[in-house]
């Protein structure tokens, strides 16, 4: 029932990714809704597919904490609770994140160690892709935590992209160690004691450079981090768009690089990926953007299937 085109866009992206990995699909929200948008596909019927109904849904604008309590049976936490108890094997939303992350961590509790769970969020470089978390589930954080981040992202780069020794940073506003704010200065310090590759800090104008393959920070410096990026991405592309336009020649070179320009598009594309694992919790939980499009969903769920079938969580104890 999450996200701002939902149920239709959770819908229509799950059923292509089920139709492609020949996986079952528990769908938990308002069954009248969700059997209004299967059955604009016929093909459906030919799925594992079934309907939790739930009573309740967590809407944007509600305070995440206050709403759960008050609505035990929305959708969020009915499915977090079916992953729990066995129905099935990952959950995703691209709903209420606040939401997410609490249903999830009162559901499946914390990996041994962890204090705080983290979203790692995929991000284009360029080189490689690297992993930003946290990207939004843990707002305030100690300098421990983003040590837990750290270790916790070395483990998901290794897993996802090979990497056998991630080189991990830590965000701040300068590369010297004595500079930033006290979180970052004490976490820095806890950084070069642990038993990883860590590199030292990072600046916002390197994060996508491509000299880390994971950088660590607390979740509103992150969150923010991602929203500054997309929105620059489609300011970008829109004076690209508009200056290509403008005149018949630039026409001419807009058609002549229109593939150059999809690649371009595609690299930098959130729906590439789908969604952002959550880290510490001891489930697979992957969380959507809200604005997820039919295609992210795909690409999310296809995310969730890989996680559980390349063990993402015994990676990470």
């Amino acid at each position: 029932m999450g996200g701002d085109d939902g149920p239709g866009t959770i819908v229509d992206g799950s059923l292509v990714a089920a139709r492609h990995l020949q996986i079952g699909l528990l769908l938990a929200g308002d069954r009248a809704l969700i059997e209004r948008e299967l059955s604009r596909h016929p093909a459906a019927r030919g799925l594992d597919i079934h309907i939790i109904h739930t009573p309740e849904r967590i809407d944007m604008v509600e305070q995440a904490s206050a709403a759960l309590r008050r609505k035990p049976r929305a959708s969020i936490r009915v499915a977090a609770e079916a992953v729990r108890d066995g129905q099935a094997a990952a959950l995703f939303s691209a709903g209420h994140t606040g939401a997410s992350v609490m249903a999830a961590v009162s559901t499946f509790g914390r990996l041994p160690g962890i204090d705080r769970p983290a979203l790692a969020t995929i991000i284009p470089t360029r080189q490689k892709p690297a992993v930003l978390l946290d990207s939004g589930a843990t707002v305030e954080c100690r300098p421990q935590h983003l040590v837990q981040f750290a270790i916790m992202g070395a483990a998901y780069s290794r897993l996802a992209f090979g990497h056998s020794s991630p080189r991990i940073g830590l965000l701040s506003v300068g590369e010297e160690e004595g500079k930033g704010n006290e979180l970052t200065r004490e976490a820095h310090q806890l950084l070069k004691a642990a038993a990883i590759n860590f590199v030292g800090n990072v600046e916002g104008r390197d994060v996508y450079a491509g000299e880390t393959d994971v950088i660590v920070c607390d979740g509103f410096t992150g969150n923010v981090t991602l929203k500054i990026s997309e929105g620059l991405v489609e300011t970008v592309e829109a004076l690209l768009h508009a200056e290509l336009q403008s005149t018949f020649g630039s026409q001419i070179g807009y058609l002549l690089s229109a593939q150059a320009f999809r690649r371009f598009r595609k690299r930098l594309d959130y729906s590439e990926y789908g969604g952002a694992p959550l880290l510490g919790v001891n489930g697979i939980c992957i969380v959507g953007h809200g604005r997820s499009s039919a295609k992210a969903v795909r690409n999310a769920v296809t995310m969730a299937a890989r996680a559980v079938n390349q063990g993402l969580l015994e990676q990470l104890v």
